[in-house]
């Protein structure tokens, strides 16, 4: 350790054990969850707060440390330090861990214990980065699992719905990462998302999204095509929406960004040597791949002011949602069948050549042909009393369900604008009258 701390008493994790007291711990943070409020059942009516963290001193240990508390002391000790910080953890309570309960939900991690943290008893001080040896600093970069112990992307793709619901590692280049998207459930919670598209030697794109906003605030932080991860314990899950695999960072999860393993030097000289020759998505595609929570969609609009607020929006690359009662007033499905039916990559979900068959996103040549689905392929016109918008895109599964326009996605695309029908169901005529008449 350096200078400052020589005089000071630290004990490794490696040498804890349950009751030990009177403790300083030095770490590095790897990881961290959300803070959470559950029901006080000894003060009904009132919530106790909690959230965890993975502190790690060495290559061989690591340990999840946990505190409770009311609000006001939870959220300002979760706000006091982020993954990668160093923290001094002081008085903290050494309990034996319950493996199989609490590595359900939480990391894993070789201690046969943990750590509670008290708002009486325990402190947490973060130290500057020139206060700590350069060896713990460096810990940050390794993984917390066996740096060959993953899937390429190819393979969880391959492997399809053998691995739905399993949890697995990955290890991946980093090649978009999007805006956090806030929104609020039906019962008045509080969320958010983040969809990171990945890629690798095996897959050109691949998404992996983030729910909490400590993984969301981490991967802000990552440079598309130039940053790889290792995340560890991520869901793997079959997205009915866009057919195909996708990974889900979870509360076990550990990402590890920019590993210093062979296997990670491998695959970031691939990504640097391909960066110039890589395919960019399409922006306005990319929309129709991003899985959309129907239940946040509130606002209500007229195509008049569909079409108003599109003209404020002009530019901006984000689309807005909302909900339309109108009719279809236009639905050709009388043209070439190949404008009605069109073959999407399995892999990726971009349309693929019509005269090869082939996905020019994913396959650079016939060896690495990936298996196509069927999805309808329409443009229809949608009609209010205040105008009509045309050319509407109805696609997929939702171009099953003609009975009546609901929801959609609007935004701009290179010729004007672009909506996307997400949901069609028949409207409830004595809620449509009241909006409408609104």
């Amino acid at each position: 350790m350096a200078n400052s701390f020589a005089s000071r008493t630290l004990t490794a994790l490696s040498d804890l054990q349950p009751n030990m007291a009177d403790l300083k711990i030095i770490g590095i943070v790897i990881g961290k969850t959300d803070v959470k409020g559950f029901p006080d059942r000894k003060n009904i009516g009132s919530e106790r707060y909690t959230f965890s963290f993975t502190i790690r001193d060495s290559p061989a240990h690591f340990i999840n440390a946990t505190s409770w508390g009311n609000e006001d002391y939870i959220k300002s000790l979760s706000d006091g330090f982020r993954v990668g910080d160093c923290v001094i953890i002081e008085n903290p309570l050494i309990q034996r861990k319950d493996i199989e309960r609490e590595e359900k939900f939480s990391p894993a991690t070789p201690s046969n214990c943990k750590l509670l943290l008290s708002e009486n008893h325990s402190t947490v001080k973060v130290c500057s980065s020139y206060e700590v040896d350069t060896k713990l600093l460096s810990l940050i970069h390794l993984p917390v699992k066996e740096s060959r112990d993953y899937y390429s992307l190819g393979d969880i793709v391959a492997n399809g719905h053998n691995l739905n619901g399993r949890i697995i590692n990955v290890l991946a280049a980093v090649k978009s990462v999007g805006e956090p998207k806030y929104f609020t459930t039906s019962d008045r919670r509080k969320g958010q998302r983040c969809e990171v598209r990945l890629y690798d030697e095996t897959e050109s794109s691949f998404s992996m999204t983030c729910w909490d906003s400590e993984s969301i605030l981490l991967a802000q932080c990552w440079m598309p095509r130039e940053t790889v991860i290792f995340a560890s314990d991520v869901r793997i899950s079959f997205d009915k929406f866009r057919n195909c695999m996708t990974a889900t960072v979870i509360s076990k999860t550990i990402i590890t960004t920019n590993p210093d393993t062979p296997e990670a030097n491998i695959l970031l000289n691939f990504i640097r040597e391909n960066k110039e020759t890589n395919i960019v998505d399409d922006e306005i595609d990319s929309y129709f791949k991003e899985s959309i929570n129907l239940s946040t969609i509130v606002d209500v609009y007229t195509v008049e002011q569909l079409k108003v607020k599109a003209l404020k929006n002009e530019g901006k690359a984000d689309p807005f949602y909302g909900i339309l009662y109108a009719y279809i007033s236009a639905l050709n499905i009388d043209d070439e069948t190949t404008k009605v039916v069109r073959n999407r990559c399995s892999s990726c979900g971009y349309i693929v050549n019509e005269a090869s068959n082939m996905c020019t996103t994913c396959n650079k040549n016939s060896l690495d042909f990936k298996s196509v689905f069927v999805s309808f392929e329409m443009l229809i016109d949608l009609t209010d009393h205040t105008g009509t918008l045309h050319s509407c895109s109805l696609t997929g599964s939702v171009a099953e369900e003609t009975l009546g326009c609901t929801f959609v996605v609007s935004h701009r695309a290179r010729s004007g604008l672009k909506i996307s029908v997400l949901s069609c169901k028949l409207a409830d005529p004595t809620e449509a009258s009241r909006n409408l008449s609104g």
